[in-house]
């Protein structure tokens, strides 16, 4: 495929006529025994309709017309990944957490509006990302465009939808309260984040969407693990944005992938990886591994809102805080118990003066930690600093039957070691999650066949939170490393913020403590 003058594509061809018969002012401009040349004008129309025509290589008029804007310059991938969607209006991105598959469909959005052919999008995702990625990246990648985050009550969301915002950033269980207002406020993008939520059809989560993905929409369903349960678990996301690619009904699709060998049990056929490729196209993916030019680490914020019997207690807490400190003088080390205080709500369970632990609901968390792990490719370790807190975890893992196991300090040095082996060389069936309590395996302990840190909740120390990131970061890595940050309150914020400068000292410590008092 060649480029001629900026303006027009030279495709060759054994049957020109496929592409003439098609594409209007299309026209034969050179012929050699049996292979055509046919000249194209080069807009994103007729990009389209070459790429339908199955026409290898066909480049996007992003690539010429699109001045990727923002605060950061594209990775190359992200820049693939953007022209990839701008020829598909209906797609699937694959790329793997971490590797800025957000952005990438940021700048394709914004190309397409640039030149008319979209008018307004909403973003789809977790309540998770919705703030700490999606609007986030909006003001890095796309600083003149409005954004608006449809979150609270049904007459809040109706009226950022109902506003003049080119982004509209809305939560899975939101899409349903406002769906007649989306259906009727023109959205000809929908972009769908961690889209696996979308995998069962036969869910009113499934349904309300399917309504609103009319043929004339645009649809970009994204997640780096699509169909990673179970090869069954693709229909949902084909039946969504690629109907065609799939049968009509679910039973026949499980008969085609799937083998039962007892009344409740079911594996894959041996073919079935590649009829699940087949049936979500037309993708792209991108692994971290294949990125050449990211850095080593990715650091990835994701927000777990207090619930409201946390914010209860946390604020009786803040109060209290407050009206100690003008009685006694601010220590680092009265605020640093105050701050781990203040921390244990967040996490969900905190000592009380009797010794006895007080849970909380923290719901909220626990979710955006399973999103996280099941968006992960690789092994994933979990630290959580609070050991009370670990074992309401550890509740919670098993029952969404994620493998785990747990490393404390009451586990035992043999049992310890046990733990660590299977972890470096059995499948991640066997044991995919580690939830460490960062002070116990801190130091020189090699933990490389996960690639993925989940901070359930910060921890007060630079030393633990850098020996603890070191776990995966260490000879015998193999694939880029990506370290996730969860955080439902500002001290949380802010602590990451100081863990990630090395910020440490006594006075900064108590500078946050001061900060959280004073909002």
């Amino acid at each position: 495929m060649e480029i001629i003058d900026n303006k027009y594509l030279a495709v060759r061809t054994r049957n020109p006529n496929k592409i003439t018969d098609v594409i209007e002012e299309s026209q034969v401009v050179d012929q050699e025994a049996d292979i055509s040349t046919v000249a194209v004008e080069w807009d994103l129309k007729r990009a389209q309709q070459l790429t339908r025509l199955e026409v290898k290589n066909v480049p996007s008029p992003i690539l010429r017309d699109y001045d990727w804007p923002g605060l950061y310059t594209p990775f190359q991938h992200q820049r693939d990944t953007g022209e990839f969607l701008t020829l598909h209006p209906r797609a699937y991105c694959f790329n793997e957490q971490g590797t800025g598959k957000t952005g990438a469909a940021i700048w394709a959005s914004d190309y397409l509006m640039k030149w008319k052919y979209i008018r307004r999008v909403l973003v789809v995702c977790p309540l998770s990302i919705m703030q700490a990625a999606w609007q986030r990246d909006l003001f890095n990648f796309a600083t003149h465009r409005s954004v608006g985050i449809a979150h609270g009550t049904k007459d809040k969301r109706q009226k950022i939808i109902e506003g003049n915002y080119d982004y509209v950033i809305i939560n899975f269980d939101g899409v349903e309260i406002v769906a007649d207002a989306i259906a009727k406020n023109k959205f000809d993008l929908i972009i769908i984040d961690e889209a696996n939520a979308y995998k069962t059809t036969t869910t009113k989560r499934w349904r309300v969407m399917k309504k609103l993905v009319t043929e004339d929409r645009w649809l970009w369903l994204m997640t780096g693990t699509p169909a990673a349960q179970s090869p069954a678990d693709a229909y949902g996301l084909a039946k969504l944005c690629t109907p065609d690619t799939v049968p009509k009904f679910f039973g026949a699709w499980k008969d085609a992938v799937m083998t039962q060998i007892s009344r409740f049990k079911w594996i894959p056929k041996v073919d079935a990886a590649q009829k699940v490729h087949t049936a979500l196209q037309p993708a792209i993916r991108f692994a971290k591994k294949d990125c050449l030019d990211l850095p080593p680490i990715t650091y990835i914020d994701r927000e777990a809102p207090l619930t409201a019997q946390q914010k209860k207690y946390y604020d009786i807490l803040k109060k209290d805080f407050l009206m100690t400190a003008g009685e006694e003088e601010i220590t680092s080390a009265n605020v640093a118990v105050n701050i781990n205080k203040l921390l244990q709500i967040s996490g969900g369970a905190v000592y009380t003066n009797s010794g006895a632990t007080a849970e909380f609901d923290v719901s909220n968390r626990l979710k955006v930690v399973e999103e996280a792990i099941n968006e992960a490719s690789h092994k994933v370790l979990v630290f959580v600093p609070f050991s009370h807190t670990i074992s309401l975890l550890r509740n919670y893992l098993d029952s969404k039957h994620i493998p785990c196991e747990v490393i404390a300090g009451d586990v035992s040095a043999t049992k310890r070691n046990d733990i660590i082996q299977r972890f470096q060389t059995n499948g991640e069936d066997d044991l995919k999650v580690l939830v460490i309590q960062p002070a116990a395996a801190a130091h020189g302990v090699t933990l490389t066949a996960a690639d993925t840190i989940i901070w359930y909740a910060p921890c007060t120390s630079i030393e633990t939170y850098l020996q603890a990131n070191a776990r995966i970061d260490r000879q015998g890595q193999k694939n880029p490393m990506t370290v996730i940050h969860i955080a439902g309150s500002q001290v949380e914020n802010r602590l990451y913020a100081m863990l990630r400068d090395k910020l440490g000292d006594h006075t900064k410590l108590i500078d946050l403590y001061n900060q959280e008092l004073t909002e």
